[in-house]
């Protein structure tokens, strides 16, 4: 079995992924410091799996970490995850971000170099566009300055790894970036596990549903879309995490320098509301909200043309919304017992 290292593997999408690796026949081996994760995550892998997922303990940043990974082990391939991903937080701490998403990448790069390990997915996102003067977005559209520092370290990021491929590099590289995970393992074993106070909508809303939580902010109302809330293109992690196994096997015969990117979204687009509303139906539960200002970092709308992911990595989304909540709600019911 091909060994492929996830970093930030015991996180959201790096487990769902590890379960996906296993399934196409892949062995992951996962590093994670469990800055925002925890370790019960790798009894729900253990669990689904019928078996343990190698874990190490450790920092992408911390240099001979990554390069005992590589000597213990015959990592034929990289899935990065591990960043620093709270949009409005990186506007408050940017040093932290800028620190931790940049050299973490190069660090792999360097230790993938000196091991010669070929490929890398990795781990961008559609905050890449800012808000853009045209939707959907496609893989050619333009790229703006990003609204936070965090969608800065992923554009950054991006440039990195092009200017690796440009300097004749033995890379093959894949970037996805991709729009709003939401939703956990249909086993309900794994699922988003927010540490503290949640930076993405679906944990508060699931958390509000199960009345962990009073009640949920909507971060403004008078966007200029149908309902005046933010437009996201929401995908169930599932899928996602089968789009990162896609770009591991696209990646096999590629040239030995080599980049592509790709959307990975739904191609639908829902408001806030929208969301809130398909809960209720799912879950039974009326939601508690209430509106609130906008939020430093908001882009008003986005969401994604997946033609080309589509048609090259032959990956299309299994789930919709509401199964993706349903999945996600299920989840919460799990942790509160």
């Amino acid at each position: 079995m091909q060994q492929i290292l996830i970093t930030g593997g015991a996180g959201y999408i790096g487990s769902h992924t590890a379960v996906a690796l296993v399934n196409a026949g892949f062995e992951p081996i996962i590093i994670d410091n469990f800055s925002n994760s925890e370790k019960t995550v790798l009894n729900g892998l253990e669990k689904i799996l019928n078996r343990p997922v190698k874990c190490y303990e450790g920092d992408c940043n911390d240099s001979e970490m990554v390069r005992t990974i590589f000597k213990e082990n015959n990592i034929s391939g990289v899935i990065h995850f591990a960043a620093s991903k709270a949009v409005g937080e990186s506007t408050q701490i940017p040093l932290k971000y800028y620190s931790n998403n940049i050299n973490s990448l190069i660090v792999l790069l360097e230790t993938m170099k000196e091991f010669k390990v070929k490929d890398i997915v990795f781990s961008s996102s559609c905050t890449v566009y800012g808000q853009p003067d045209e939707l959907p977005v496609k893989e050619t559209t333009p790229r703006k300055d990003a609204e936070s520092p965090y969608g800065n370290t992923k554009k950054i990021c991006e440039d990195i790894l092009m200017d690796h491929v440009k300097s004749g590099a033995a890379a093959r590289i894949v970037a996805l970036r991709y729009f709003n995970p939401i939703g956990a393992h249909p086993s309900s074993l794994i699922g988003e596990l927010p540490i503290g106070v949640p930076a993405n909508l679906i944990p508060f809303v699931t958390q509000t549903g199960a009345g962990i939580r009073e009640k949920i902010t909507v971060f403004g109302d008078d966007y200029n879309t149908p309902d005046g809330t933010c437009i996201r293109d929401y995908i169930h992690v599932m899928d996602l995490a089968d789009a990162h196994v896609k770009s591991i096997q696209y990646l096999a015969d590629k040239k030995d320098n080599f980049f592509d990117l790709f959307n990975v979204g739904t191609g639908n687009g829902n408001t806030v509301m929208e969301v809130i509303k398909a809960f209720e139906k799912v879950s039974g539960k009326p939601l508690n909200y209430e509106l609130g200002a906008r939020r430093a970092g908001d882009i008003e709308k986005v969401w994604a043309n997946t033609d080309k992911v589509s048609k090259v990595l032959g990956w299309t989304p299994e789930y919709n919304l509401e199964d993706a909540l349903k999945d996600a709600w299920n989840w919460q019911l799990t942790l509160a017992k």
